[in-house]
């Protein structure tokens, strides 16, 4: 009889044990700590929407940026540019140009001048176009 309530305890406490996390658990749990795009724009609006970028050449581009992740830019009213966007940081916008690789810029507001500079050192100005 002892034998039989030794063997019932064991399995009562086996039972009640926290299992080993499966591996999809957590190789989940390591993707969601990494941090996420926050489609937070320089100017803490979202970084959806259009945008007239003044260049340090002085030419003016109209980049569109979209919520489906892509973006197009025209330069004289033509299509320049179109490719892959993400925020990655309301400071750090990156894009990656259809066939090239992803290129970053750091982007702040200061003194009410929202400013874009490329891994070159470029200083672009940017503006929001109303919708």
């Amino acid at each position: 009889m002892r034998i039989a309530i030794a063997l019932a305890a064991l399995v009562a406490v086996a039972a009640c044990s926290k299992p080993e996390p499966a591996a999809e658990t957590q190789a989940a749990a390591t993707t969601a700590a990494a941090p996420e795009a926050t489609n937070i724009a320089a100017d803490g609006q979202a970084s959806v929407g259009t945008y007239k970028v003044t260049a340090a050449d002085g030419k003016v581009y109209v980049e569109e940026v979209k919520a489906d992740g892509t973006y197009q830019s025209t330069l004289d009213g033509k299509v320049n540019e179109t490719g892959t966007w993400v925020q990655k940081n309301p400071n750090l916008y990156c894009t990656t140009k259809t066939g090239e690789a992803e290129k970053c810029n750091e982007e702040k507001v200061e003194n009410g001048v929202w400013t874009s500079k490329n891994a070159k050192g470029e200083v672009s100005t940017v503006e929001r176009v109303p919708g």
